[in-house]
């Protein structure tokens, strides 16, 4: 069974930080981008920041300068470290992996896309 499991949300005051972890468990040969997404009370959700499977990373413009995301692939994890939080920040927040490559005991090698986590809570107060 594959998932992606995040933790490290918690309730902070403005201009502090946190670093959100997402590992992925199961028997994963591989994972291409990895994504944080957010979704604020009464918004849609929003991709935040990506990771190639190389390194390269892409912002929203929002948390450019304040969030960098980071991956090591010998875990299967990805890491959010975010500074300078500000209330607009409060969200849940959502692991994402575009692509995994995974083994199944009963049906060898498989595939599977658009990959989530549960979320965890992060909010930041004025």
């Amino acid at each position: 069974q594959v998932q992606l499991a995040e933790s490290g949300g918690g309730l902070v005051q403005a201009g502090g930080s946190l670093r959100l972890s997402c590992a992925a468990s199961g028997s994963i040969l591989s994972i291409n981008m990895m994504n944080w997404y957010r979704q604020g009370l009464g918004k849609q959700r929003e991709l935040v920041a990506t990771i190639t499977s190389d390194g390269n990373t892409i912002y929203e413009d929002s948390v450019k300068g304040r969030f960098t995301i980071s991956r090591d692939n010998a875990k299967k994890a990805t890491y959010l470290q975010m500074t300078s939080l500000k209330p607009e920040d409060t969200a849940v927040y959502y692991c994402n992996a575009d692509w995994i490559q995974f083994t199944d005991q009963a049906m060898g090698t498989r595939e599977a896309t658009d990959f989530w986590g549960q979320g965890t809570q992060v909010t930041v107060s004025s």
